[in-house]
């Protein structure tokens, strides 16, 4: 045995044809899956139209409130804010999620002639948003209005 024959028997194996491997089972092919069409989600307001229904919802109520989300779990800040104001009242009001249907969120808007979300409307008048209804609850206006 020369030293080469040595040498190669300490070094590890490089290069050359690698070692037999076991041949891996592929996964077998899944058939296509259709994809699932979801449901358009039914507005309570269901067939009618957008400002009958917001003004029978508006005059049905004597406070109304057109939120995001729901008072036990407002989308947003401002709904939230609202929402949390009128209940410190202790008085009933109806509410609304807009974003159940986006045709009542941009009909609200064009019924009160106010661009943004949450709307108020007590006695089947506007008050205005959570901003304004801030204000009034600050001010006692509030307490007065819903009395």
């Amino acid at each position: 045995m020369g030293i080469l024959d040595r040498i190669k028997r300490r070094l590890p194996i490089v290069g050359g044809s690698p070692p037999p491997r076991t041949p891996v089972p592929l996964p077998m092919a899944r058939p296509p899956v259709a994809p699932v069409e979801e449901a358009d989600p039914v507005s309570p307001r269901g067939a009618q139209p957008v400002r009958e229904y917001v003004d029978s919802f508006v005059k049905a109520n004597k406070v109304v409130l057109f939120m995001k989300g729901n008072p036990g779990a407002p989308s947003c800040g401002f709904s939230a804010s609202a929402s949390g104001i009128l209940r410190s009242y202790g008085v009933p009001f109806a509410t609304f999620d807009v974003l159940s249907d986006a045709d009542v969120r941009d009909g609200v808007k064009d019924y009160s002639n106010w661009p943004t979300i949450p709307q108020v409307f007590i006695g089947g008048e506007f008050v205005g948003g959570s901003d304004i209804l801030k204000q009034l609850h600050e001010s006692g206006e509030l307490k007065a209005m819903l009395a």
